[in-house]
């Protein structure tokens, strides 16, 4: 069996994947093993921009982080964005070929393959291990015919499995044995072991299920991985856990987000949420809109859809009584476009052809084009020279007919508007709140008086992934894992 790839796949989707596939990369780097993280397929309307250009998932992106690499296309050759219930854009090496329902995709399946095999062997011949993450369940009965996802990848390339449940959830020993029966007698002996996640209490109340477990399915426990409190792990599309603060008598700064139905890089407000004096609110359709200090409208990826569901929902009401108030607005990417007079879709890249009236509070249109702006940027904030870093991904081209002040000034040009009376600001750049400093100057823009340096973005990232390979050590059995990645063993 192939002891350069080793594949983690999951009872549930959230059942630890990502999180597991993050530390064991962090854990081998630290032993100065050259690891890579790959996901044959995802499903994540989160994504970023590689070193090569493309867009894979924002998960495997922090997993490059975890192995010490710049992101790359080769870490998730298929990535699926969905546009609807039914449809999503196939984006295959870091670049969207087509528009496709589920039956569509499934057939397309066997050329996907080719793209995912063929990034797997570029891997294989620039890295020593090769940490793989499967999506979903691989019991899923209905998905199994030509599987590129989880064992169909594994049996291809030949690889073990390691297969991780979430005890948090309840019946982890069924999710386990039920999983391990639904396979394939090939699949059963592919995989090599359990990982129970997210565990509290006293491991010695588990201790008889576990030795239960291990007699009836012959497979070891290679490790029980705690609840980790307080853990930022950027979330793979899912949107996180509502924050909880201790009530302290602090009135924090108020900010809301729409919760649109196909909100994207939602990540864009993990800094948010991170900052110590700000209250940070998804607001979904089934809540009121409260009264807050800032709305910022997210990124889509249907924007002409999620705009009328903003419309539907009471949202362009309530914005522009915010404003009439003296509150501020900001719009990034999708929920930029969405302040101008007009959005076109004339070849139907997001949903039905046609146009839709914006919220007209920038004299300006948009375009959606098949071309997709895939780039990193640096530059300052025009109104404080705050440094900026961001990312572009967007298929709109918008065409002023107001000038405005920009919001940031770039190398090659300025992005982005600031309304005359300054009360609004849009931009195309994803990742805007994570500069420490830029953070700190639109959170004074917006009214937050005094405010704080927000932390190192990147910082807290680094010390997460940090605890998890920690957790590896103390909490897995290293020696069967080095066994496995036939490895010689270099720590406790």
């Amino acid at each position: 069996m192939n002891a350069q790839t080793l594949m983690i796949q999951g009872t549930t989707s959230d059942a630890g994947k990502s999180m597991l596939v993050t530390a064991l990369c962090r854990w081998l780097a630290r032993q100065s093993v050259r690891v890579a993280p790959f996901k044959p397929q995802n499903m994540a309307l989160n994504s970023v921009v590689t070193t090569d250009g493309g867009e894979i998932a924002r998960a495997q992106a922090v997993q490059a982080m975890a192995a010490g690499l710049a992101p790359h296309t080769d870490m998730n050759p298929v990535l699926l964005k969905p546009t609807s219930d039914k449809n999503a854009q196939i984006i295959i090496h870091g670049h969207a070929i087509a528009n496709m329902d589920a039956c569509n995709f499934h057939d397309y399946k066997s050329k996907a393959l080719g793209a995912v095999l063929d990034s797997h062997t570029r891997l294989c011949g620039q890295y020593d291990k090769i940490i793989a993450e499967g999506a979903g369940s691989p019991a899923e009965i209905n998905l199994r015919a030509h599987d590129i996802a989880n064992m169909g990848f594994a049996e291809a390339v030949d690889c073990p499995v390691v297969l991780i449940a979430d005890i948090d959830r309840g019946g982890v020993f069924a999710h386990l044995a039920g999983t391990l029966a639904l396979l394939s007698e090939s699949e059963q002996a592919r995989i090599r072991g359990f990982v129970i996640n997210r565990f509290r209490g006293d491991l010695a109340l588990l201790q008889p299920g576990l030795d239960w477990l291990e007699q009836y399915t012959g497979k070891p426990v290679i490790g029980v991985m705690p609840y980790l409190h307080g853990l930022h792990l950027e979330a793979e599309d899912a949107l996180p856990p509502a924050a909880t603060r201790e009530t302290d008598g602090i009135t924090r700064f108020s900010v809301i987000v729409p919760l649109l139905p196909r909100i994207s890089n939602h990540t864009d407000f993990d800094p948010l949420r991170l900052h110590a004096q700000v209250h940070l609110q998804f607001i979904g359709p089934d809540r009121p809109i409260p009264p807050a200090d800032l709305i910022i409208l997210p990124g889509s990826k249907n924007v002409r859809a999620d705009l009328a569901w903003l419309r539907q929902n009471g949202w362009e009401t309530a914005i522009r009584r915010h404003l009439r108030f003296g509150g501020k607005l900001i719009g990034i990417c999708g929920g930029f476009q969405m302040l101008g007079r007009s959005i076109h879709d004339p070849s139907g890249l997001e949903g039905e052809t046609g146009s839709s009236t914006g919220l007209c509070l920038f004299d300006m249109q948009t375009e959606l084009l098949p071309h997709k702006q895939l780039r990193n940027v640096q530059g300052t904030l025009a109104f404080d020279d705050a440094a900026v870093t961001g990312y572009e991904i967007h298929a709109g081209s918008t065409d002023f007919h107001t000038t405005y002040p920009p919001l940031v000034r770039l190398p090659e040009g300025c992005d982005g508007a600031v309304s005359d009376d300054g009360s609004i600001l849009g931009t195309y750049l994803h990742g805007i709140f994570e500069s420490p400093q830029a953070c700190r100057a639109l959170l004074s823009w917006a009214g937050l008086n005094g405010a704080d340096a927000a932390a190192d973005y990147r910082t807290v990232c680094e010390a997460s992934i940090d605890r998890l390979a920690d957790c590896v050590d103390q909490h897995l059995n290293t020696a069967f894992l080095c066994r496995l990645l036939n490895l010689q063993q270099t720590r406790s």
